[in-house]
């Protein structure tokens, strides 16, 4: 059973979601503030983060901070928030999706399943498992990236991203492709999403983030993988 721990300090919105994800065979423990989250998170130890940044004890922001620091579950934001800044902010600190609220249970339940699907082992298309370049080196069974001798430490929202292109060396993935695969719906509207994952990706594995070798952009219409 998949575990979810719900971050939201508006009783009458807890209970709605943990109706309507109980009701799909889903466990779920409630946390009306960060602190209890925290704690929550190491006993519990869940399967998917939902998160509300406006927390009555602590920014959410510095939630996902914390728990970043302390697992890669994937954190998935509910927020009324609307500001492109402030969501930023909340992927760059290591969210892996940002609902915006009032949302629809349907959409919400779809990037859950998305979350969950990008955490579970699936099948390499090639028979090929470790990509080595001169800078790092990608254990695709391991689900493992070492540079300089030491492990990368990626969430799985930049796993995911990271294992489509890799799969695909040299092609063109769209940036349609790579929202419906990794965010579940398409979203072709979101694509300061890609760019803030691949943003932090060029950071951890790229010698000049600014003048990428590996991830490349192709300007409005995708990214491709260059060995």
């Amino acid at each position: 059973m998949t575990r979810v721990l719900v971050v939201e300090d508006d009783p009458q919105l807890i209970r709605a979601l943990v109706l309507n994800l109980e009701a799909r065979r889903y466990g779920v423990d409630a946390a009306p503030d960060g602190a209890t989250a925290l704690r929550l998170t190491a006993d519990r130890q869940p399967d998917v983060v939902m998160l509300d940044l406006g927390l009555p004890d602590m920014d959410g922001v510095d939630v996902i901070k914390t728990l970043r620091g302390r697992t890669r579950v994937p954190i998935l934001v509910l927020s009324a928030r609307q500001a492109s800044d402030e969501k930023v902010a909340a992927l760059d600190a290591g969210a892996d999706d940002y609902i915006t609220k009032p949302f629809s249970m349907d959409e919400l339940l779809a990037r859950l399943r998305a979350a969950v699907r990008r955490t579970e082992d699936t099948p390499l298309a090639h028979e090929t498992t470790v990509v080595e370049t001169d800078d790092f080196t990608i254990d695709l069974l391991a689900k493992k990236v070492v540079r300089g001798g030491r492990d990368v430490r990626l969430t799985p929202t930049e796993w995911h991203l990271l294992e489509i292109m890799v799969t695909n060396p040299g092609r063109l993935v769209t940036q349609k492709h790579l929202l419906r695969e990794v965010w579940g719906v398409s979203q072709s509207n979101k694509t300061n999403y890609l760019r803030v994952y691949m943003a932090q990706l060029r950071r951890k594995l790229e010698k000049d983030p600014s003048h990428p070798r590996y991830l490349i952009t192709e300007p409005g219409m995708g990214y491709r993988f260059e060995v």
